[in-house]
């Protein structure tokens, strides 16, 4: 069995594209995945499947299996229980211990963003707010609040040109301890 986690975004926020975690957790049950595991109402997702599965195909899966039950695209973004411990491992804002938690947060992308975007993105300014791209994964330490930030999803898409979702480093940490 491997383990994965499921990060939907944008769904029972602002009462919109409503989905309970009930049901969510029925839908993921239906498509085969076992030893199911919601948190939150944000639509985090941990499950095991019998195979091992392209991210993106598992994840474009899971997209199809919530349009046709709901009549809504949610983008999915999937990671591997070792890719979201990597992660962990990766954040360079984390191993600074003089950073509070409740400034860090992870932005999680489809797929590698290409280095012309990367580097475009690097030149734009964003004040005190850092961010660091790794891989699939955009570290960011905020100055203020994320509310305030100009690095939020829809700016990664459209600057890097790839899907992405946020979740602050709090849940990060517990969708880790939950997946063990």
């Amino acid at each position: 069995m491997t383990k994965y986690i499921a990060l939907l975004r944008g769904i029972n926020v602002g009462g919109k594209r409503k989905v309970l975690m009930a049901d969510l957790k029925v839908l993921f049950a239906r498509l085969g995945f076992s030893n199911i595991t919601t948190y939150i109402q944000s639509g985090n997702v941990i499950f095991e499947s019998q195979k091992v599965e392209d991210n993106m195909l598992l994840g474009q899966s899971i997209q199809n299996a919530i349009l046709e039950t709901y009549q809504f695209e949610v983008p999915v973004m999937i990671r591997s229980l070792n890719e979201w411990e990597q992660a962990i491992s990766d954040n360079p804002f984390f191993k600074d211990k003089s950073i509070a938690i409740e400034r860090l947060y992870l932005t999680l992308l489809d797929e590698r963003a290409g280095d012309e975007q990367i580097a475009s993105l690097k030149k734009m300014d964003f004040g005190s707010d850092q961010f660091e791209i790794i891989g699939k994964h955009v570290f960011i330490c905020f100055a203020g609040k994320y509310s305030d930030s100009k690095l939020t999803n829809g700016l990664f898409e459209k600057k890097l040109k790839r899907k992405a979702t946020t979740r602050n480093w709090k849940t990060v940490l517990k969708l880790s301890e939950l997946s063990q």
